[in-house]
């Protein structure tokens, strides 16, 4: 399964970004988006469920990030707004098994992952 994180870039600090991923076709009940800064473990960003319903997001982006999603595209996307410095990270797209319905909050919970882009904040 192969899913396909773009949209990353050099920003400045108040800056909006939008993260994409693509599905390759696949629709999965439960996405999420994890990020991880050089030197620290990964960490939950957002996830959705398959309606766009329900959303949940990390302490450290309520408020200023929205998960999204459009199944007739197999696309989930990040929204980032208010960026800061201490948001640059590489960011990853998660999956978790198709059959799944239960939101998890940490990567080990996601069984497919995308390659990662890059979001750098400039202050």
């Amino acid at each position: 399964v192969q899913l396909q994180a773009y949209g990353g870039g050099l920003v400045q600090a108040g800056d909006s970004l939008r993260l994409s991923c693509a599905t390759a076709g696949r629709t999965f009940n439960v996405m999420g988006w994890f990020r991880q800064a050089h030197g620290k473990d990964r960490e939950f960003v957002a996830a959705i469920t398959w309606n766009g319903v329900n959303t949940y997001y990390g302490d450290s982006v309520k408020g200023r990030f929205a998960i999204s999603r459009d199944n007739a595209k197999n696309t989930v996307y990040l929204q980032m707004n208010s960026l800061k410095p201490e948001d640059t990270a590489v960011y990853y797209c998660a999956a978790r098994k198709p059959s799944t319905t239960v939101v998890h909050f940490t990567a080990r919970g996601y069984d497919y992952w995308g390659q990662g882009t890059l979001v750098t904040v400039s202050s």
